[in-house]
């Protein structure tokens, strides 16, 4: 497989527009309170008819600093005992689901995000990880693929030491850029020193993938600033890079509003930036995953792909399509059998529910027929540039060229501009399409014109 990308400014500024990220289809916003308790267990009870291992996030959302960019559901507090009645609850909750799925499944995949998981002390971990452990069969031959997400800040060589000894194998530092200006602009001051010494540390203690988030299109960042910070970066040689591209949405997020707009890099700025982020990792030898994702040609999502085995879901790209997901804790997002479930968004909402012994459910959606071929089409592409109209036709009982008529006339003119290829086997993302794929897999949105003010910028 060809895991190359292009980078065309004619077609970038062509095809930038708004759009979802895709990790589900329907996306979140189509999920709806009409959906209940009653029918979360009936898809609790389907799920477990159709056996198969399980994947378990568990949202933290405590930070005791704000990062003014942030659009995550958290809470900014410095003091650590605050954690304490959610993880009460938590380990409540954590009860309340374990016992309705079979405990002969396999936990493949767990992840703690946030917020910064790491604001638990060490003794908070543990027990979190010891009641996973009594409601849920974790591995325990480090085989599955356990990650969180590290602030380097809040983190020390001991913290590592003690998150691999919990079975953590995986880590993601967040860093977003190392010029001060930068930071101090959107007020995350993080030296090198703190974030090299937690990347030497995980190597140390036998994590076996290394992740650095980095964001573009914050204030008063140009090219060359960025460009250091990835000098630095790429200097220590993590296995994976996420680089996003910062939405700017403060009518929603009102922390965004403490950044000064006049600082905000134009359209221009940010595709520079872009381009030369992908100019580097590529001459760095690093693989163009999709959206915003690098990974070295031997990192497990990298082989996957090449495997035609890559998946999407609500924590990004990973290698376990065959797991379903359970959400723990306030605003987290489950796929379960055939629906998608999220938690309430609030301390009182969640505390209130917890103690009525009831599930902890605000939002749902159970999908339709079209709904799961949809997001057939739309995982195929965004995962592996590619789409064969013969297995989704075998899969679910169509014929490809007459339900899609209207979707693969938009494509022609795609196709004109080169950003794919069709014939009668199927789509190829051509290389110059990869950076576009949020459009191409529009095109098969049934929901999209409603809610299309309500994502960001593709690019």
């Amino acid at each position: 497989m060809n895991q190359s990308v292009k980078f065309d400014l004619d077609l970038i500024n062509r095809y930038d527009k708004s759009g979802p990220r895709y990790t589900s289809y329907p996306t979140a916003l189509e999920l709806h309170d009409g959906f209940t308790e009653q029918d979360y267990l009936q898809q609790i009870e389907l799920s477990n008819q159709r056996g198969g291992p399980l994947s378990l996030y568990f949202h933290i959302p405590f930070c005791d600093t704000v990062c003014y960019y942030c659009a995550c559901n958290k809470i900014i507090t410095k003091n650590r005992e605050h954690a304490e009645p959610y993880l009460a609850n938590l380990f409540k909750e954590i009860e309340l689901q374990g016992r309705l799925f079979d405990n002969k499944r396999t936990v493949n995949q767990l992840h703690w995000g946030g917020g910064t998981p790491t604001f638990l002390d060490y003794q908070q971990m543990d027990r979190l990880m010891n009641e996973t452990r009594q409601n849920f069969n974790l591995r325990e031959d480090d085989s599955g693929e356990y990650s969180i997400e590290i602030d380097p800040r809040a983190t020390d060589n001991q913290t590592i030491k003690q998150l691999r000894e919990l079975g953590f194998n995986r880590i993601s530092l967040g860093v977003q850029d190392f010029d001060p200006a930068v930071q101090k602009a959107v007020n995350r001051i993080q030296s090198e020193a703190q974030t090299f010494a937690v990347l030497e540390a995980a190597r140390k203690e036998g994590f076996r993938s290394t992740s650095i988030d980095l964001i573009y299109g914050l204030p008063l960042q140009t090219v060359a600033s960025f460009s250091v910070t990835l000098d630095k970066i790429l200097s220590v040689d993590p296995d994976r890079f996420s680089i996003f591209n910062y939405a700017h949405l403060p009518a929603r997020f009102k922390t965004q509003r403490q950044m000064n707009e006049a600082d905000m890099p134009s359209a221009e700025v940010k595709l520079d930036i872009l381009q030369m982020i992908i100019q580097r990792l590529l001459e760095a030898g690093y693989i163009y995953i999709g959206m915003d994702h690098f990974a070295k040609p031997d990192d497990e999502l990298a082989i996957a792909q090449r495997d035609n085995k890559l998946y999407r879901n609500f924590q990004g790209y990973s290698t376990h399509s065959d797991c379903d997901l359970i959400g723990l804790g306030i605003t987290s997002i489950g796929r379960v059998a055939d629906s998608y479930i999220q938690n309430v968004k609030d301390l009182a909402a969640y505390d209130a529910a917890i103690k009525l012994g009831a599930l902890p459910v605000f939002k749902g959606l159970v999908l339709n027929d079209d709904d799961k071929l949809r997001r057939a089409v739309i995982t195929q592409l965004i995962c592996h540039f590619s789409l064969s109209f013969e297995q989704i036709e075998q899969q679910y009982a169509i014929q490809f060229r007459d339900y899609f008529s209207d979707e693969l006339t938009v494509l022609y003119r795609m196709q004109k501009d080169a950003l794919l290829t069709m014939d009668d086997r199927g789509i190829h993302v051509l290389t110059a399409g990869r950076l576009l794929i949020r459009n191409i897999c529009m095109i098969f949105d049934r929901y999209l014109n409603a809610n299309r003010q309500q994502f960001s910028k593709v690019i």
